[in-house]
């Protein structure tokens, strides 16, 4: 039989049936796809698992010992009950097989083995019901071999990898085995300079070491050696992406002596800060290269990013170029065109004529905003993802500004570049990004940073509600916002659902999917939705004379303008929303933020919403209440925002509550982009000095001609959907 390659179809190594089970369960489709499924522990022989600690409704691998076997009649049908007691020496769990008479025989107690299956509680009993099992007597390759002792077989290494009720960890072992036997020559990605460098073994040997270790050593060597070839591949797959993006010649685009950009800053009624300053520069420089920019800019909720945004926006309308800021939600992107009217005045809002595209605009608004917009009468456009749409075009695009990126994928920021000739790039996060996963996730972009903020902040004070502690304060949060109320200010009221059983339109594309309440000793409450809450503040003797009114994603266009014109206005005094207002609202007389089930969002979800309050001269406050237990992690997420306003202190804690570290997400069915060994929070040594090496190889061979082992794995890996999901990370 020859020997297969690692982009050998599956179906061709291990037969139609079984490539089937593990593309259904896995996402596995080659060679290389499965042997990077890796072991996600190691299991001796000799050692058992705690049966304490199982989890109930999981499917589990476990190591145990058989104890007792016994056999007994059904009562209510005709046929025979297996019941097997296996043990790890302190509990005990059983095993459950209906008219399979031939399990006693094969069950024997004293054996040991891995057992897989559904843990359920059967009257107080943990319990596998028709389990998978492979016992160590079956092992060929046991102790009776001549060069093998007992001991050493003992404690030889049995990877444990993650498995599916229709694929358990040993059939994926036996999977493996087949195609590492079959496997020719494998080139290795990691140049040979580069590996005696960083002092790792070879590609070959890595795969053996890490599916099929005789010690513990050998597995230790080959994850060192593959995590450091995944950062390596990585970056150098960012590396090339950043120079390809630099290697179309961009128009310069600079500010005209006395142009919009002039004028504009003439008449600021406020000063910029020192980090305002510097990015603006930043991105000057950028600008006026004949190279297409690409940078992210980080900051602070309410640092100012959009300014500095709207400054690059009037050097390229100075060079006679239009520019499009692509906003996630049409709350958000009618606040922009609001704001950037406004801060431009009659006179520049006059010549650039700024208008909104969305996908609910009427008819008629809609045609006059896209002749504007091709005809090049509008020097700013701005719009949700209805500018992606082939109907909209433009006269000259010269800069592409994405707001919020992690709520837009590398496809849809690319089409809408493509409606211009190699515009500018700027994307803006309110996100602060570790500096481990900005390297990991935004390698191909320049990052500017904006910590400071615009004098004249008030501050924001923070505290958590805890209802499990103390249900009874839930209406002295209503209270306490009644009183800011009663001194002219507004407030906003978050909840999780719109009504119950009824999420927000999106709401999973929020960036933080690892938030969800942890699972307690009874069944969980329903989360507070924006109608229900509503009615009942409108009923609430202390907020019996405030002017209440909901928001939310199934509003029309229309509707929620209206309600966020009048509470700009201070025609309404708390909104009931929720998270449509996550970012870019601003309303400077909102002093109050209350966010119901806070423990149901993320780290930087909260971040995000109270920025909305302490914006202008009226002091924040934001109320967090959670129903979640002292101790749980979500707590611990809630109680880590009230402890510090500073986000980029937050986006670390945030990156080391979740638990893997892994921020590209765990795996997604039918995907393989997430992260394999890598973990940004643990690896950034290694992700760094990876970083280092792989831009030493391709200053010397950009096009990878003397690296082909190398250019083949960044497009085995970092396939289009990839890239796609690094960009939404």
């Amino acid at each position: 039989m020859a020997a297969s390659g690692l982009d050998a179809k599956l179906s061709s190594v291990l037969g139609g049936r079984t490539a089937t089970v593990l593309e259904k369960a896995f996402g596995l489709r080659t060679v290389a796809d499965l042997l990077s499924h890796y072991p996600r522990r190691y299991a001796r022989r000799g050692e058992l698992t705690v049966l304490s600690q199982l989890p109930i409704d999981e499917n589990v691998t476990i190591v145990a010992e058989v104890r007792e076997v016994r056999e007994r009649s059904m009562k209510a049908r005709k046929g025979s009950i297996v019941e097997v007691k296996i043990s790890d020496g302190l509990g005990y769990l059983t095993l459950t097989f209906f008219n399979q008479r031939w399990r006693a025989d094969q069950l024997k107690p004293g054996m040991r083995g891995i057992f897989a299956g559904k843990v359920t509680d059967y009257r107080g009993s943990l319990q596998l019901a028709h389990p998978d099992y492979t016992l160590f007597g079956d092992d060929e390759d046991g102790p009776e071999r001549p060069d093998r002792s007992a001991e050493e077989w003992a404690k030889k290494p049995i990877p444990i990898y993650p498995a599916t009720a229709s694929m358990a960890s040993w059939q994926i072992q036996k999977s493996i085995e087949i195609a590492l036997d079959g496997l020719g020559a494998v080139d290795d990605p990691v140049p040979d300079a580069v590996r005696r460098e960083r002092r790792v073994i070879g590609f070959a040997a890595a795969l053996d070491g890490i599916h099929r270790p005789e010690r513990d050593a050998d597995w230790r060597k080959a994850q060192d050696a593959l995590r450091f070839q995944e950062a390596f591949v990585l970056q150098a797959a960012l590396l090339q992406q950043r120079a390809q993006n630099r290697s179309a010649p961009a128009i310069p685009r600079v500010p005209a002596p006395g142009g919009y950009l002039e004028r504009f800053e003439k008449h600021l009624p406020f000063t910029l800060t020192a980090d305002q300053e510097l990015v603006g520069d930043e991105i000057a420089t950028d600008l006026a290269r004949t190279a297409p920019m690409n940078r992210l800019v980080q900051g602070e909720v309410g640092s100012g990013k959009t300014l500095v945004a709207l400054r690059a926006m009037l050097a390229v309308a100075d060079s006679g170029g239009q520019a499009a800021l692509l906003a996630p939600t049409e709350v958000l992107a009618a606040q922009h065109l609001r704001s950037i009217a406004r801060v431009l005045g009659p006179d520049l809002s006059a010549q650039l004529m700024p208008v909104l595209i969305t996908g609910q605009l009427p008819l008629a608004q809609r045609k006059r905003a896209l002749l504007r917009a091709a005809s090049g009468q509008a020097r700013i456009v701005v719009g949700t993802h209805a500018l992606l749409s082939d109907t909209v075009g433009f006269y000259d695009l010269g800069l592409v500004v994405i707001d919020e990126q992690h709520r837009f994928g590398v496809d849809q920021r690319e089409a809408l570049r493509q409606k211009g000739t190699a515009p500018h790039l700027l994307v803006l996060t309110a996100t602060p990004i570790p500096r481990t996963v900005a390297m990991t996730v935004f390698g191909d972009l320049d990052i500017s940073t904006i910590r400071e903020l615009p004098a004249g902040r008030q501050g924001i004070e923070s505290f958590v509600v805890p209802l499990v502690e103390h249900p009874s304060w839930v209406n002295r949060v209503w209270v306490r916002m009644s009183e800011e109320i009663a001194k002219g200010r507004q407030a906003f009221v978050v909840c999780p659902a719109i009504e119950p059983g009824a999420t927000e339109p999106g709401a999973s594309e929020s960036g933080d999917g690892d938030a969800v309440p942890e699972a307690s000793s009874g069944p969980p409450a329903p989360p507070a939705n924006v109608l229900e809450l509503t009615a009942e503040l409108r009923r609430h003797p202390s907020l019996a004379s405030a002017r209440i009114e909901p928001l939310h994603g199934r509003m029309s266009s229309d509707e929620k303008d209206a309600v966020m014109r009048a509470f700009a206005a201070g025609d309404i005094d708390v909104i009931v929303a929720t998270t449509v207002i996550e970012v870019g609202v601003d309303v400077p007389n909102a002093s109050t933020m209350v966010v119901m089930d806070a423990d149901r969002f993320g780290v930087s979800q909260l971040h995000q919403l109270r920025g909305r309050v302490g914006r202008g001269n009226v002091p924040g406050l934001c109320l967090l209440v959670t129903r979640s237990e002292d101790g749980s992690l979500a707590r611990e997420r809630v109680d880590a925002v009230a402890a510090t306003l500073d986000g980029f202190e937050l986006a670390q804690v945030d990156l080391e509550l979740r638990r893997e570290g892994d921020v590209l997400g765990s795996s997604q069915a039918g995907g393989r982009s997430q992260l394999r060994l890598l973990r940004v929070i643990r690896d950034g040594d290694v992700i760094e000095e990876a970083r280092g090496l792989a831009s030493e190889v391709l200053d010397a061979d950009p096009a990878l001609t003397e690296h082909p082992a190398l250019a083949e794995a960044i497009a085995r890996r970092l396939d289009e959907s990839t890239r796609t999901f690094l960009a939404k990370a």
